[in-house]
């Protein structure tokens, strides 16, 4: 006859029925980049944008982190302003799905709108199109965003150099 196993319940011993055990023999990390390559490449395709765009944008918004909020209150993988996720009708901005379809139909809109022009597509994603009008190109007075686009487009020719390789 098989005993049961004994469970510490309330301050004394019961019998439990059967138990589960698990172990973890190894752990594989797992880059931050590659969890969302299928949402990035789904976004890609539907915008037709460089999914490494999409994700060179990501990584200079959020690192990575869906759950990312900024000072500003942007919200999720491509940092999305409220006023912004509503107009896309965005209903869960920390959903990396969603954040990221609404974050590469905005550079859609944005690289037309600037006719292809990367930098300046940048700086009216960061800053905004009307800073960008406003301001005449992207030296608006914001180190910031000249910043970000310098960083965007780094990371940009780094990934593709790396695909060349």
């Amino acid at each position: 006859m098989k005993e049961k196993p004994l469970a510490w319940f309330g301050g004394s011993l019961h019998s439990s029925g059967p138990r589960v055990t698990t172990s973890i023999e190894s752990v594989e990390a797992v880059p931050p980049v590659n969890p969302y390559d299928a949402i990035i490449d789904e976004a890609a395709q539907r915008y037709r944008i460089d999914p490494e765009l999409i994700r060179s944008v990501m990584s200079a918004d959020s690192g990575f982190d869906p759950s990312a909020v900024s000072r500003a209150g942007a919200m999720g993988l491509m940092q999305l302003m409220p006023d912004l996720a509503e107009a896309f009708g965005v209903e869960h901005p920390f959903d990396p799905r969603e954040n990221t379809m609404a974050g590469a139909r905005l550079l859609r809109e944005l690289l037309d709108q600037y006719h292809g022009d990367l930098a300046l597509v940048l700086a009216g994603y960061n800053a905004g199109a009307t800073a960008v009008a406003d301001w005449g190109g992207i030296v608006p007075p914001f180190r910031e965003t000249q910043g970000y686009v310098k960083r965007v487009t780094g990371l940009l020719a780094d990934a593709r150099r790396a695909n060349d390789n």
